[in-house]
């Protein structure tokens, strides 16, 4: 790897970075209403105090969140705040910190999408690879329809119907939560069983949506590449199958794949919005599904923000990594 295609690669991603935040400080400021008087709405709503004036708090509000400065000061001081890692203030959630509350969201999110997204990365690669296996039995290839279909049905449906049968109709697991009501968290082997079991549904759910893809597009790449010069070159060899099938087949079609779990892995802290709301974990996307309904754009814009360097520093890390999974790759 050279220098220079490093030092490319590295203003590309400041770029992408840049114009990316850029629009992320942008939209919110386009949604319709005053998001202020919005949330002081709310908790007035809630707290059913009708004595508060509205208008002289949310003044007060736009002032000490910056609100009422210039558009162009506004987006400075958005930058000058990124640099000191200040996100801002929830508006419904006040005086609550946008960091305080990402910190507290983040792990449980890390913990369900990371081993989702690498469940069912490794089993549906590994099933699309033997799908498009010549050797592979035939009565292999009848998982071909329930992957299809697997593939087509949205996350929060299959997450839907989990919850029906195993939460409601037969109550083996619990409907939802990150932990029971009752148990105080700990270090401990309990705490650890409590939160599994609190789990498992949407782990199971963002899984089976997602094995079918993963599946059949590793299918798509095997056959593929069984038709190169090089398998049959190392089928005239004598090679053993299970080393073509590993490292000649299989480590070629996985290419495409490590693409889309780069970008997997770096949209995991947002990507399952409606299932974690549906199940009431306490992850990110609970955080951004509320954000978004009670109009709190600082938690919207700091979400986003992570979600967009998480995307980046994936592809940029990718992108440098690619020359060890295939050496014919070089950066010139």
């Amino acid at each position: 790897m050279t220098i220079r295609y490093l030092v490319g690669r590295t203003l590309q991603l400041v770029l992408i970075v840049f114009i990316a935040v850029t629009i992320n400080f942008i939209l919110p400021r386009l949604i319709p209403g005053d998001p202020v008087e919005t949330a002081l709405a709310t908790k007035i709503a809630v707290s059913g105090n009708v004595s508060v004036d509205v208008e002289k708090v949310a003044a007060a509000y736009r002032a000490k969140f910056g609100l009422d400065q210039p558009f162009w000061r506004q987006y400075l001081n958005y930058w000058g705040d990124i640099f000191r890692f200040d996100l801002g203030v929830s508006l419904v959630n006040f005086p609550a910190t946008v960091i305080s509350q990402i910190r507290s969201a983040l792990p449980w999110t890390l913990g369900l999408l990371i081993a989702a997204t690498l469940i069912a990365f490794g089993l549906g690669s590994l099933v699309g690879a033997l799908l498009g296996w010549p050797r592979t039995p035939a009565i292999f290839h009848l998982l071909v329809s329930p992957l299809m279909l697997l593939s087509t049905i949205p996350f929060f449906l299959l997450g839907i119907i989990l919850l029906s049968l195993f939460a409601v109709e037969f109550p083996i697991f619990p409907p939802g939560g990150g932990f029971s009501p009752t148990l105080i968290p700990g270090f401990n082997l309990r705490t650890a069983l409590d939160i599994l079991a609190h789990s498992l549904l949407p782990l199971l759910s963002l899984v089976l949506g997602g094995i079918g893809a993963w599946a059949l597009g590793m299918r798509a790449m095997m056959i593929s590449v069984m038709g190169e010069d090089y398998i049959t070159f190392a089928e005239a060899k004598g090679l053993p199958s299970r080393r073509i099938f590993l490292m000649y087949g299989m480590r070629n079609a996985l290419l495409p794949q490590m693409t889309q779990l780069a970008l997997a892995l770096g949209g995991v802290i947002g990507g399952a919005v409606l299932v974690e709301a549906l199940f009431s974990y306490p992850g990110i996307g609970t955080l951004l599904f509320a954000a978004i309904a009670g109009k709190d754009y600082f938690v919207i814009q700091g979400i986003v923000l992570i979600l967009i360097l998480a995307l980046a520093v994936a592809l940029f890390v990718i992108d440098l990594i690619y020359p060890l999974l295939d050496p014919r790759i070089r950066y010139q």
